[in-house]
């Protein structure tokens, strides 16, 4: 079991998970989720459920999930 720990990219602080999102992905049009996550410096990320290898990319909605 994974305790849920992720390093944030850009300051390095610990993040901690905050939803999910419903979105469509442009390379094939499926809606898949996306997770949101955040560090205590307020910097938002997010990356595909469905891809847990792939790296974090930064939410372009900072505003909506802050």
């Amino acid at each position: 079991m994974t305790s849920g720990f992720r390093e944030c990219p850009e300051c390095g602080r610990p993040m901690r998970p905050g939803g999910l999102v419903l979105a469509r992905r442009e390379d094939d049009g499926r809606r898949m989720c996306r997770s949101l996550w955040a560090c205590a410096s307020r910097h938002v990320w997010w990356k595909w459920v469905d891809a847990p290898s792939e790296p974090f990319e930064i939410c372009p909605w900072l505003q909506l999930f802050r």
